[in-house]
């Protein structure tokens, strides 16, 4: 996509050089980006404000960056390179890449805490790389044979795109952190020497800075324009982040779907600023009826989605990001104001970023910023009318208005259809068809911007909104750092649920002298029933057990006599559930367990040795995996919580992640003993499959476990991966069920 530039004079050595260097600077950022956070979760653990926090410092180091090369451009060619070069070699100081060693001052809140910390620890590089793509532009442009800059940008978003497939496909299965944090110093050098080269190709142009002599430099760029390149870059960015919520939220939550909605965003820039056009404008072209088409299934949020809805919103997103940033390059002011252009755009992404994942959660009980986002996108994106008949011969402003009023009469028609087919599976071609007359009427209303509108907002209600409001007014949902959590009763009031996005997390029987009853992975025949059925024989009357995820508290109702128990959990809203009385094991089962709220494994760390006879690990929320919670670190902080002969349970159920192997790993690093126990239970209604792993540091703890449950049995845990979990190396991408993911059983 990234083509010749324009102007015949321009050295092809000077072009390669700086587009190499723009490469390698925004490769490097996405590397150190998920590398830093990946570092810092066994620190600072998974509570929402390190990776908020996260975040803010690196949106705040981004628009610092690009400040400092606006501010930079002020000066004469030459000295700006000796700063420019001096603040590299000065950030180069602080390599390798780590966590600054510093301990937590006495009264200082997380909050300003944790982006101290990685401010810290990441700044000055990230503050210096972030530069690049800005900067290199404005030096390229100095030599008036280079012609047009803008195409050095899509290489500077190439760049990102291929270090975001980087990290999780290469360098975090195959190195350490501790060797990825060096290639990320080798490949600094390799930055600060390209930058020197760029540097030297410029030497015999005048000191003078461009931005004096060039015609445009005086040219004043209004506030509505910025305002506008504000909300052309806003949009996207936020589209991006709501794009990936909605879709691991409501329609199909699996491993490393964040990627897929990232990638296509740094892809549009690529297309969208590429000195061949033709591409950008087919994508804008198409683009509102992508937009009708996928758009519809916006405010979808019942789990009923499939990959293909999944697929039409990712190209969505794409088109949508094309569109607005085709729009963007279109407005772009000439190479004199260009890092002041570079400077806004980036501001608008903070923005963007910012609305969804840090404003969006307190303000809204859903990921409604997703249909809202989709629907300013259409907006503010270019609109061409595929079909001119409005303009055509004989047709009267008239005669158009009342087609008009009729065109949209059918449209509510069809959405009013819609509705009615849309959340029944037997009926899925009905409600396909009806969508695409309804799209159909969406592009025949095209010449009318509010018109379009209209009938995108009817096709987002009619396409299982209305499901999604009314579970609004009904104040079914929940919603926090965590995530969104619907609770709901079913089977015609006998029945309460939990749900996290798509993924079931507990229920409670509403049936008379049946609230009691551990559903769902909890029941009868689970492993954690079994095992926690024996714990009186194994650890004692007394046992004190420790739970990790409270969930609708439903292990609550699997305590016995005399036991104390302890809960930990990260989100205070799942607390809430219970404490608020719409689920009731935890006042029913144990009345006097204690609550700890924040991350398990530093809570763990900070108790005393042998705090616990039993420790029960049921942390997963949806289908993400908690990391640092099953490294071999992680084990050991477990070890130093039990007793020498406790009981260690692991729920390791998933839809496309086998964690079998990770924990027999593991579990053979540390010198534990494990077996499993895969429950297929015959009431489904009641029970889900669950696959549970008892572990512990003494064999014979595990046998007398299996001979008390001789009926349903446990299997010696065999599965090994190649290499342990640790806090410096784990992957979850060779442990993917592949044929899940896309549709085999």
């Amino acid at each position: 996509m990234i083509t010749e530039l324009n102007g015949s004079g321009n050295r092809p050595a000077a072009r390669g050089l700086f587009i190499a260097t723009v490469l390698v600077g925004s490769f490097l950022l996405f590397l150190v980006q998920p590398m830093v956070a990946r570092m810092a979760l066994p620190r600072l653990g998974g509570a929402p404000n390190v990776w908020n926090s996260a975040m803010l410092v690196y949106q705040a180091l981004l628009l610092a960056g690009y400040a400092y090369a606006h501010m930079l451009g002020r000066l004469p060619l030459r000295r700006q390179a000796l700063v420019h070069i001096g603040v590299l070699l000065l950030a180069g100081l602080t390599l390798p890449v780590g966590l600054a060693g510093l301990t937590q001052p006495q009264g200082l809140s997380e909050v300003l805490w944790v982006p101290l910390l990685l401010g810290l620890s990441i700044g000055p590089v990230f503050f210096a790389v972030s530069a690049q793509a800005p900067l290199m532009q404005r030096w390229f442009a100095a030599d008036p044979s280079a012609g047009q800059p803008w195409a050095l940008y899509a290489a500077s978003n190439l760049g990102s795109f291929a270090g975001l497939l980087a990290y999780p496909l290469l360098a975090e299965p195959l190195l350490t952190l501790h060797r990825q944090s060096l290639a990320c110093s080798i490949g600094f050098g390799l930055l600060v020497l390209l930058v020197v080269l760029a540097a030297a190709s410029r030497r015999n142009l005048p000191s003078t800075p461009r931005s004096e002599v060039h015609p445009d430099a005086a040219a004043r760029v209004g506030w509505r324009r910025v305002a506008l390149w504000l909300a052309l870059s806003a949009v996207p960015s936020g589209l991006m982040l709501s794009t990936t919520t909605h879709l691991t939220t409501d329609i199909f939550a699996m491993p490393l779907l964040w990627v897929i909605p990232l990638g296509l965003y740094l892809l549009s820039f690529v297309v969208a600023f590429a000195d061949r056009r033709a591409p950008a404008r087919a994508i804008t072209l198409v683009a509102p009826v992508v937009v009708l088409f996928a758009g519809s299934y916006a405010m979808l949020s019942n789990g009923s989605g499939t990959l293909w809805v999944a697929g039409g919103a990712c190209l969505m997103l794409f088109c949508i990001a094309v569109a607005l940033h085709g729009r963007l390059y279109d407005l772009r002011p000439g190479p004199a104001q260009l890092t002041h252009f570079y400077l806004v755009m980036s501001a608008g992404g903070a923005l963007g970023g910012m609305f969804t994942a840090l404003i969006a959660p307190l303000v809204f009980d859903w990921a409604w910023e997703h249909p809202l986002l989709v629907l300013v996108g259409a907006l503010l994106m270019p609109l061409d009318p595929l079909l001119r008949w409005r303009s055509g011969e004989g047709i009267e402003p008239g005669m158009a208005r009342i087609a008009l009023a009729l065109l949209l009469g059918l449209a509510a028609f069809l959405g009013w259809q819609l509705d009615q087919h849309a959340l029944r599976p037997e009926e899925g071609l009905t409600a396909v068809l009806l969508t695409v007359f309804l799209v159909g009427t969406g592009v025949m209303v095209m010449a009318w911007r509010g018109a379009f509108m209209a009938v995108l907002a009817i096709a987002m209600v009619a396409q299982g909104g209305i499901w999604t409001i009314r579970a609004t007014l009904k104040n079914e949902r929940t919603r926090s750092y965590f995530g969104i959590y619907t609770v709901r009763d079913a089977a015609g009031g006998t029945l309460r649920t939990l749900a996290h996005g798509t993924t079931l997390h507990g229920e409670q029987s509403l049936e008379p002298g049946r609230s009691r009853d551990a559903l769902t992975y909890y029941g009868p025949t689970s492993g954690v029933a079994l095992a926690l059925a024996a714990v009186p024989q194994l650890e004692g009357a007394r046992a004190r057990v420790g739970v990790v995820g409270l969930g609708t508290g439903s292990l609550a109702c699997r305590s016995q006599p005399g036991q104390r128990w302890t809960f930990f959990e990260i989100d205070p809203e799942i607390l809430r559930f219970s404490t608020s009385g719409r689920f009731t094991f935890l006042r029913d089962c144990t009345p006097d367990a204690r609550v700890v709220l924040g991350d398990a494994r530093l809570e763990l760390a900070r108790l005393p040795e042998n705090s616990f006879d039993v420790l029960v690990i049921d942390a997963f929320s949806s289908d993400a995996i908690p990391v640092h919670l099953l490294t071999k670190e992680a084990l050991q902080v477990y070890a130093r919580a039990l007793t020498p002969r406790g009981l260690l349970l692991l729920h390791i159920s998933n839809r496309y992640i086998d964690l079998a192997p990770v924990v027999g790993r593991n579990a053979e690093a540390t010198g534990l003993s494990a077996i499993s126990r895969l429950d297929s239970p015959a009431d489904t209604e009641r029970y889900t499959p669950s696959r549970w792993i008892a572990l512990s540091w003494h064999a014979d703890v595990l046998e007398a476990l299996v001979a008390r449950s001789s009926d349903m049995p446990w299997t010696l845990l065999d599965d090994r991966a190649e290499h342990p979990w640790t806090d410096d190396h784990a992957s979850i991408l060779p442990f993917v069920r592949w044929d899940r993911l896309i549709g085999n059983p």
